[in-house]
């Protein structure tokens, strides 16, 4: 049965008919209907939250789904990423002075408390408020599985683990392929690098000593890596970012792929999507095909974003709660 899609204001909208044919690996206790008695408005509630915090800060939209990213490689979504501490998740590499947006989830959970007080987890706010981010920025809808439970315990080794920017396109793929994910996942969700920043730590190694040999990476533009040697020069600040698209920096769309045709990947991870040899037979054809067509990119990046946010931990089962508070267990 052919994909059916609605095209209403800019927005591809899936049905939960289409997305139940498109999407597998959902896990059944989770439903989008769960919350419909005991919490409403809880839509409703999360979108105005995160329509406030992107009127603050447009590239909040990347920080929050980049949260749901981390929090559900690791230990699987159950919020774990939120969690405050000497072994938290947050003080990792990947995520130290790096990961934002926890002001943001806090004020939504209160908003949420005062609604439906005890009802909603925090794992299941990250999820909402990533798919907010992505349909407020000009991205598809869909309806998000719920009934998570928030995790008990932090796991920062673990989050030390994470797909990394200067990891080969292999070892990417391996990452991904051990939570459950598969190669369409790993370019279709890369494609939310279409919005948000990047720090020059994470690409100046491309710029200006890639080989070893002082030589930069071959497969940056020349326009591009001029002028991110001038953001980014040796020995500058680290912290100083550029965009991951420079096109459209804050909407959410396919231009991240077409970029990659033309070598003007921010991130050596995103550019071996297209230009590394093990490309040729795993994810280049995928930055093609969406680079030619938005619709095809949204359809699969809803269903990555299905399957990834159905990553449990099974060692939560009934031992999960509802957190009070996002950043600390229940007493």
């Amino acid at each position: 049965m052919k994909t059916q899609n609605k095209v209403m204001g800019g927005h591809v909208l899936l049905t939960i008919f289409t997305l139940c044919m498109l999407c597998s690996g959902v896990r059944a206790q989770l439903s989008p209907g769960i919350y419909d008695k005991s919490c409403p408005y809880l839509v409703q509630i999360v979108r105005k939250q995160v329509t406030m915090a992107l009127k603050a800060e447009i590239r909040m939209a990347a920080s929050l789904i980049r949260l749901h990213f981390h929090d559900c490689f690791v230990n699987g979504c159950d919020a774990s990423v939120l969690l405050d501490g000497a072994d938290s998740e947050k003080l990792s590499i990947p995520n130290a002075n790096s990961a934002r947006g926890f002001e943001v989830v806090d004020t939504i959970k209160d908003a949420v408390e005062n609604a439906c007080p005890g009802v909603v987890s925090c794992a299941d706010i990250l999820t909402l408020a990533a798919r907010e981010s992505v349909y407020l920025t000009g991205g598809p809808m869909w309806r998000v599985a719920l009934g998570r439970k928030d995790g008990l315990v932090a796991n920062q080794s673990s989050a030390n683990n994470l797909p990394s920017p200067f990891e080969p396109l292999d070892a990417i793929i391996a990452k991904f392929q051990a939570v459950g994910l598969n190669v369409t996942d790993v370019v279709a969700l890369s494609g939310a690098h279409t919005f948000g920043q990047a720090k020059c730590d994470l690409f100046r190694n491309r710029l200006f000593n890639f080989t070893g040999q002082g030589s930069p990476d071959a497969t940056l533009e020349t326009t591009l890596l001029s002028d991110l040697r001038t953001v980014c020069p040796i020995g500058g600040n680290g912290n100083v970012t550029a965009p991951l698209d420079r096109n459209s920096t804050d909407v959410f769309d396919n231009n991240y792929f077409k970029n990659l045709l033309q070598g003007k990947g921010l991130l050596s991870s995103d550019q071996i999507l297209f230009s590394s040899d093990l490309a040729v037979n795993t994810t280049k054809r995928l930055v093609e095909a969406y680079s030619q067509s938005q619709s095809l990119f949204f359809r699969d990046f809803t269903c990555s974003m299905i399957r990834m946010g159905g990553i449990m931990n099974p060692a939560n089962g009934s031992s999960g709660e509802v957190r009070k508070n996002c950043r600390v267990i229940n007493n």
